[in-house]
């Protein structure tokens, strides 16, 4: 693996307050950093490292000194960690053949075939990395040395069912769990104790999507919110406790993950479903939601895969569905589903909340600063990011910025 030498830059924006980014949604489960991030000068970021990131989706995770991240060697879905300050590789694991049911090389950034790359995103907590594979094999390995520490194959151990593409979610971890999804009848939702491996709770008959599930505190109760075939489907995240159910469309993928804004919750698709908010309530013990809004439809709030972010009652995200290339970036109102505004160009990217800013990185490996305000799109900052296709998501983490593509990951100083 080639990694090219550090090279700190001489003008850098200013970060405050060091946040680690230990999984796919980040430290806090919002896609959010207590970092903040002010625009860096017209020169671009100056790169810190690259390493190559062979084929796949699946973004950093950043914690305790590491870097992971999962690409495709030779033929091999591939769990890798590196040393977050210098790019260089500390250990990788071969997981299972690359085969995700679908066509494409290392296409451009104006089609839809991206190859087979992994999706998934590394957990990291404590000493340890936890990944789920494309054929839903759960395994904790060692975060210093990539020793196997245990496993779970859930289509085999716990009864479940391949979908179309295979797993593209991420394992949450939670406090002493490992949420994931992916068991069969009256075990499709599941949490293992994170050092043992040892079965938590198991619950529901359920079929999973691509989307990663998502913990939140809604009326004092921590919760996690899976986004099923059958729609939202919310349970107490200690014991597995069915919470709460909204019934919600299902068009043949459904990958972007819930937002929770207090009491209530956004949800999206592509392939023409769209996007609407939803009212959680608790009375004399009983859960119930209600319909905010619901606009059909993948014109207008439909996020593919891009999970947008929460910010003063507004999304922020890539609402699109194949535009890749050139689809907008878009300011949601989360409690009406009124559009504040859109900028075309950002194609089928991600984005992340940096303090009060939005970083996002383009679909061609671009990353853009831009204010997190509904009054209009202003961008305060752009610069070069990775070559190759991006449908992965942009992290901050302790000063740095790590971005990768289906060819390469980069860090940058921002410190």
């Amino acid at each position: 693996m080639k990694t090219y030498p550090l090279l700190l830059a001489a003008s850098m924006a200013v970060s405050v307050t060091a946040d680690e980014w230990p999984q796919y949604r980040g430290p806090h489960h919002t896609g959010a950093s207590k970092e903040s991030l002010a625009p860096w000068g017209a020169g671009g970021l100056k790169t810190a490292w690259k390493t190559a990131t062979p084929n796949g989706f699946s973004s950093f995770a950043v914690a305790g000194g590491f870097a992971a991240t999962q690409y495709t060697v030779q033929g091999k879905e591939t769990v890798a960690v590196l040393k977050a300050d210098s790019g260089r590789m500390v250990w990788s694991a071969a997981l299972d053949a690359a085969d995700y049911g679908h066509d494409g090389g290392n296409a451009g950034a104006n089609d839809n075939k991206g190859g087979d790359g992994p999706r998934s995103t590394p957990s990291i907590d404590g000493g340890s990395v936890y990944v789920l594979s494309a054929d839903f094999v759960l395994g904790s390995f060692s975060l210093q040395n990539g020793r196997k520490q245990w496993s779970h194959d859930l289509l085999g151990d716990f009864g479940g069912q391949q979908i179309k593409w295979k797993n593209a979610a991420s394992p949450v971890v939670d406090g002493d769990l490992v949420i994931v999804g992916g068991g069969g009848e009256g075990q499709s939702l599941l949490a293992f104790n994170k050092a043992t491996g040892k079965l938590a709770w198991k619950t529901g008959t359920e079929t999973v999507t691509h989307a990663t599930p998502v913990v939140a505190e809604i009326h004092g109760v921590r919760q996690v919110i899976f986004f099923c075939v059958s729609g939202l489907v919310s349970v107490e995240i200690n014991s597995g406790k069915l919470l709460w159910k909204q019934p919600f469309k299902f068009a043949v993928s459904t990958a972007a993950s819930p937002v929770v804004d207090g009491d209530v919750v956004f949800c999206s698709a592509g392939y023409g479903v769209g996007g609407g908010s939803y009212k959680v309530a608790l009375k004399g013990g009983q859960w119930s939601t209600d319909e905010i809004w619901r606009i059909p439809g993948h014109k207008h709030v439909a996020n593919h895969w891009s999970t947008p972010v929460l910010k003063d009652g507004h999304l922020y995200g890539m609402f699109s569905f194949k535009k890749y290339g050139d689809g907008p970036l878009k300011c949601v109102d989360i409690a009406t589903g009124e559009i504040k505004w859109e900028q075309e160009g950002f194609g089928a990217g991600n984005v992340i909340r940096v303090g009060d800013n939005i970083l996002a990185l383009t679909d061609y490996g671009k990353l853009v600063l831009v204010a997190g305000s509904p009054a209009g799109y202003k961008q305060l900052a752009e610069s070069k990011g990775v070559a190759g296709k991006c449908w992965s998501t942009p992290v901050l983490a302790d000063g740095v910025i790590y971005v990768r593509s289906t060819t390469e990951g980069a860090a940058y100083q921002v410190r």
